[in-house]
């Protein structure tokens, strides 16, 4: 899935609690969401950062490769440029777009 075009923001903002807790019946469910969501996306990013990085690899590094590698420099500030994964998670849960479970209780 591609995080590039979300609609979450790029900064912190103050969040409606109550619309969180509207979603799940409970604020502490939908942070758990949240929190478990973000933990998704941030391993989905990493692993494509990762790959897009290993082009870039190479068995010996001199100081020229370093200072001449701009595109690799462009990847990594684009990513630190994109929302950060509670963020998108955040917006997930307040568009409906997050799936949750609810383990039954035993009695």
């Amino acid at each position: 899935m591609s995080y590039k075009n979300t609609p979450a923001e790029k900064s912190t903002i103050t969040r409606d609690t109550i619309r969180m807790e509207e979603k799940t019946g409970n604020i502490y469910q939908s942070l758990v969401a949240i929190s478990k969501r973000a933990n998704q996306i941030s391993s989905e990013v990493k692993e494509e950062l990762t790959q897009k990085l290993q082009e870039f690899a190479s068995s010996t590094d001199n100081l020229e490769e370093i200072f001449e590698n701009r595109e690799q420099i462009e990847i990594s500030k684009h990513y630190e440029k994109m929302p950060k994964p509670t963020a998108i998670a955040t917006q997930e849960l307040l568009e409906d777009k997050i799936y949750m479970r609810q383990p039954e209780e035993k009695q």
